[in-house]
């Protein structure tokens, strides 16, 4: 079904930047929209991981790094039954993480080292499990391929914002100014239609991964602190990745709004805390035994 939906994202999006090549170049620019397009959906099948990877300059942690953060990862994903992902820090003071990849096999999670200063071993163990769930639901594909397309279209329409388009087309001016500005925010739409249920989806598994709703719910009220008053650049610059967070990263600017793609961060955290309710409130599974060392309490130094 992830499958299905990231196909006919895919087609949306295509569909999208077709409707601004003919603003900018008519017919002509419709083939010429359909052959990048094209292109585009390889590559984001592909690459899209590693775009954005770079986007944000994470830089990959081997094993036994001295964080322990690989082993902490390790540890949850055989308890979510997935292989294990590329782990990779990403140097910035907002505390925030991401997953990426077009399926289990070829995956990766990001954390910044704002997080690892900021959360303890328990709250950390939450946020890896959440960014796992996404893995095992397979939502990365989807969430990877829209930041990919959002950015080029937000590029297209700029590009058509500084040309003007074609003020001769049925549209005129007015209509072409409109689809300029309509165009990234139905990008901005699908993203926001696809995050907000998937975010939920993914608390109550990693919920279960890590054992214990409320490390969960504790990191991202910790999480929200940090994201509102910390500025996380790569994210302001790239904002049409801001869905991939599993706390909105953007506030600095006032176009932030338009990829506010998260659910309100107190509805998930009293959801967790229902689920904690309705379990006992006690940690179960394996997740607890495998916290590394040192890692029990208070935040990462």
């Amino acid at each position: 079904m992830s499958y299905f939906k990231t196909a006919l994202l895919m087609a949306a999006l295509t569909a999208l930047f077709m409707g601004l090549g003919y603003l900018l170049a008519g017919t002509g620019g419709i083939a010429i929209a359909l052959v990048v397009a094209a292109g585009m959906n390889g590559l984001a099948w592909w690459n899209s991981d590693k775009m954005v990877l770079r986007m944000h300059n994470a830089q990959p942690l081997g094993a036994g790094d001295r964080f322990g953060l690989t082993d902490m990862v390790a540890g949850l994903a055989r308890n979510a039954g997935l292989p294990m992902p590329a782990v990779y820090l990403i140097d910035t003071p907002q505390p925030n993480a991401f997953a990426t990849g077009r399926n289990p096999e070829n995956a990766a999670v990001a954390v910044t080292t704002g997080l690892m200063g900021s959360l303890s071993g328990e709250e950390l163990a939450g946020v890896i499990a959440h960014e796992l769930a996404h893995i095992r639901n397979r939502d990365t594909a989807i969430m990877t391929v829209t930041a990919t397309f959002a950015g080029a279209i937000s590029m297209l329409a700029n590009f058509a914002l500084f040309f003007g388009g074609r003020r001769e087309n049925g549209l005129g001016v007015v209509g072409t100014i409109a689809m300029m500005i309509l165009a990234p925010l139905a990008a901005a739409l699908v993203q926001m239609a696809i995050s907000r249920t998937r975010e939920y989806a993914a608390d109550r598994a990693g919920a279960e991964i890590c054992g214990q709703p409320l490390w969960l719910a504790s990191a991202l009220a910790r999480i929200q602190q940090g994201a509102a008053r910390i500025d996380n650049d790569a994210a302001e610059r790239h904002p049409g990745t801001a869905h991939m967070f599993i706390i909105n990263p953007l506030h600095a600017h006032k176009r932030d709004n338009l990829f506010a793609t998260h659910p309100a961060t107190e509805n998930r955290i009293a959801a967790l805390r229902q689920l904690a309710g309705a379990a006992g409130g006690a940690p179960s599974g394996p997740a607890a035994s495998r916290m590394p060392a040192g890692r029990d309490a208070g935040p990462w130094g």
